[in-house]
């Protein structure tokens, strides 16, 4: 699907989806950005950066870590750095990742994600992944903060 094709059907959900369009961009500009999301996954403590910029471009880095022996060092175990493009539909923070560590993604990748949000309060909110029956706490953090 081309890029123009997939914004435009981005933006039809959009307006399909909520309320008004006034209520999409106030979130939108509110989701503009630095988050931290900051996991326990699989054994391993995982920290992403996701960074929403105005205009529909996104920045996700990630660590996965592991303790050591030595319960104050840490063995890094993967890094990330994934871009890609982003908007709300009036319910959905949507993603469509347009490099994966560098690299155009391809086939069996599937490069989406889509979270339903609700704000907890200014400063964070949790996504629901509905495919993967799980939710995911995202907190605001300082621009140019490192996962």
């Amino acid at each position: 699907m081309h890029l123009s094709s997939f914004l435009l059907l981005l933006a039809m959900a959009a307006v399909a989806g909520c309320d008004s369009a006034q209520d999409i961009d106030d979130v939108q500009q509110r989701l503009v950005g630095s988050w931290l999301r900051d996991d326990e996954e699989d054994g391993a403590h995982v920290r992403r950066v996701l960074v929403l910029q105005p205009g529909g471009h996104f920045a996700e880095t990630s660590i996965a870590t592991k303790s050591t022996n030595d319960a104050q060092s840490h063995a890094v175990l993967a890094q990330h750095a994934h871009s890609g493009d982003w908007l709300f539909d009036g319910t959905n923070l949507k993603r469509r990742y347009t490099l994966i560590d560098g690299r155009q993604p391809s086939a069996p990748t599937f490069p989406y994600a889509a979270f339903e949000i609700r704000f907890e309060s200014r400063n964070v909110f949790i996504g629901s992944d509905n495919i993967r029956k799980r939710q995911v706490r995202y907190q605001r953090v300082a621009d140019g903060t490192l996962p």
